[in-house]
């Protein structure tokens, strides 16, 4: 039938992983292949999949793989299904790098991280981190960051020499080192900079010199002053308002007194008035009807006289210097020419001459400048080279403890003849940092007289993943690991060789999280959880199963992988006897 249990888990102990690292606490499978529906929970520790070759063990890797990002085709999606959908389910510990990762782009990262993936019918994907749709990109890096996968073709982790500098350090290299080298060059870098940028300037400014003492020049003779221009701007605007009223008033007073005798005034219209008047009667006889015309005129005289008075006394008192207007306009035109010349506000001017100023004083001070500055990028790099040095020699060291550590390990797991060996080459100076000047290349020669080689070009596959799980074991009480799994790390191989990764795996799991897909019994009778894969047939319709077996239910699986087929008591004891020792 199909596997349709839900929250299906196994264990018979539970170690506590003795480091901070993130377990995979459940895997939920959908549609996925022969598996129609699956839900598996895991525990720390070490935790095997047995069953027959065949059974479908491959297919939950590959559905583990789908939410982990992998690369997704529509063969993943079971026959008649619309959509495959995987979903792996993580705890991280705070300080987990994965949630600085998620941090960085924006995801919600709470106590559970789930990532999912879901694959349509037609191949096209969609993935998910705690329901947020993500890229696969991004997907697959925070899958790295949780799962390693060491199996006999897919190698991943420490086969790449991209990560063995870091590997090397985190076994056997102090952090201070680290962090001295990373320090002492940036330090280096910050002063080499200023070196760079000082002599940059000077060398600039050496030939624009010329050109230089020219607008220096011109500017000290224009000498701007700060905020000229707006004090200007108000002053001529006040000006122009001024002499426009001028003009209004001299207007005025021109249509009162005419300068042209030609011209009639009002007042000389009402001194005529006046003597016209006059030719009457006497003024104040009983015969002259004038008399209140003649009083009225008098005292339009009078004002306008009055008027006349204060239109002078206005005209006088305003200050409308045509000349002195004029001068004000020229200054400024000439401070804006001058602003559009350089390309700056005018009221940059002053600045802009004590920068032009600042350049040709740094000429005559160059020499001095330039010779402290290369001194203090001289012992800023006579520093560095110091600490790069002391992260070298910790590196040697380190290298020699971790290859005396894994030829330890090689032996019991049929690799007697092999000899592992962490290479050190000297970087050239423009591939060193802040790293050091080290690049790290762990090698491996599989024969006595053969020349070490890269590890996934030198060993076979069988070879290659006992020597990651010996590596891992080395590196498991001080290198960070992420969940390992090992697909079939037990091939072609068994009696006491198989004995032997049985007892690394179990090591390697009181550390970290480790799930095995293998076919030693020696293997699974060490796991702290057990689960059995195998296929069944039902209506025409074949998928598979996956059981969380029992103490009683793994003696049998464990007594049918020593005797086959046909289940004798000798392999039940011989399953007991395994065990027992386990």
């Amino acid at each position: 039938m199909a596997a349709s249990c839900t929250a299906i888990s196994a264990g018979f102990s539970k170690p506590a992983p003795a480091r901070e690292t993130a377990v995979l606490t459940g895997l939920t499978l959908r549609d996925v292949v022969l598996i129609e529906r699956l839900d598996l929970g895991f525990g720390p520790g070490l935790t095997v999949l047995t069953g027959e070759t065949g059974a479908g063990k491959s297919i939950l890797l590959d559905g583990l793989g789908l939410a982990l990002g992998s690369r997704a085709d529509a063969s993943l999606v079971r026959a008649g299904a619309e959509q495959a959908v995987a979903s792996a389910s993580f705890v991280p510990p705070r300080g987990h790098p994965v949630m600085s990762l998620l941090a960085e782009h924006g995801l919600d990262a709470d106590d559970a991280l789930v990532l999912r993936r879901v694959v349509a019918a037609d191949g096209k994907s969609r993935a998910f981190i705690n329901d947020q749709p993500v890229g696969v990109a991004m997907l697959r890096r925070v899958g790295a960051c949780l799962v390693e996968v060491q199996g006999q073709h897919d190698q991943q982790g420490l086969a790449d020499a991209g990560t063995h500098r870091d590997v090397l350090d985190a076994f056997g290299v102090a952090p201070s080192a680290r962090q001295a080298a990373a320090d002492a060059f940036a330090a280096w870098q910050a002063a080499a900079t200023r070196l760079a940028e000082a002599e940059a300037e000077i060398e600039a400014a050496r030939a624009d010199q010329e050109w230089l003492v020219h607008q220096v020049e011109e500017l000290d003779r224009l000498a701007p002053e700060p905020e000229e221009e707006t004090r200007l701007a108000e002053a001529r605007q006040a000006m122009q308002a001024a002499e426009r009223q001028a003009e209004a008033l001299a207007a005025a007073a021109e249509e009162l007194a005419p300068r042209d005798r030609r011209a009639t005034g009002p007042a000389a219209a009402i001194r005529a008035a006046l003597r016209a008047l006059g030719r009457l009667a006497p003024r104040g006889t009983e015969h002259n009807p004038a008399d209140a015309v003649i009083a009225l005129l008098e005292r339009a005289a009078d004002t306008l006289a009055e008027a006349e008075t204060a239109l002078t006394r206005m005209i006088t008192g305003i200050d409308a210097d045509p000349r002195r207007l004029e001068h004000m306009e020229e200054r400024l035109f000439a401070l804006r020419a001058a602003a559009r010349k350089h390309a700056v506000p005018v009221a940059d001017l002053p600045a802009l001459r004590d920068r032009m100023r600042a350049r040709l004083a740094l000429l005559g001070d160059a020499d001095t400048e330039c010779g402290a500055l290369r001194q203090q990028a001289a012992r800023a790099e006579a520093a560095w080279t110091s600490a790069a040095a002391a992260l070298s020699a910790a590196r040697a060291d380190a290298a020699r403890r971790l290859d005396a550590a894994m030829q330890r390990e090689l032996p019991p797991l049929k690799l007697e003849r092999a000899r592992f060996v962490t290479e050190i080459e000297t970087l050239p100076p423009a591939q060193s940092g802040r790293h050091g000047r080290d690049a790290v290349r762990f090698l491996i020669a599989a024969n006595p007289g053969q020349k070490p080689g890269p590890l996934g070009k030198i060993a076979s596959g069988g070879e290659l993943s006992r020597l990651m799980l010996a590596l891992k074991v080395v590196l498991a009480s001080t290198a960070p690991l992420p969940t390992l799994i090992f697909d079939e790390v037990d091939a072609g191989i068994g009696g006491a060789t198989a004995a032997a990764v049985g007892e690394r795996l179990a090591r390697l799991a009181r550390a970290v999280q480790v799930l095995v897909v293998t076919h030693s019994p020696q293997v699974a009778a060490r796991a702290a959880a057990h689960f059995r894969v195998a296929k069944a047939s039902t209506r025409g319709r074949t998928l598979t199963d996956i059981a969380a077996l029992d103490a009683a239910t793994r003696r049998e699986e464990i007594a049918r992988m020593l005797a086959g087929e046909t289940i004798t008591d000798a392999a039940r004891a011989a399953a007991d006897s395994l065990l027992a020792r386990a």
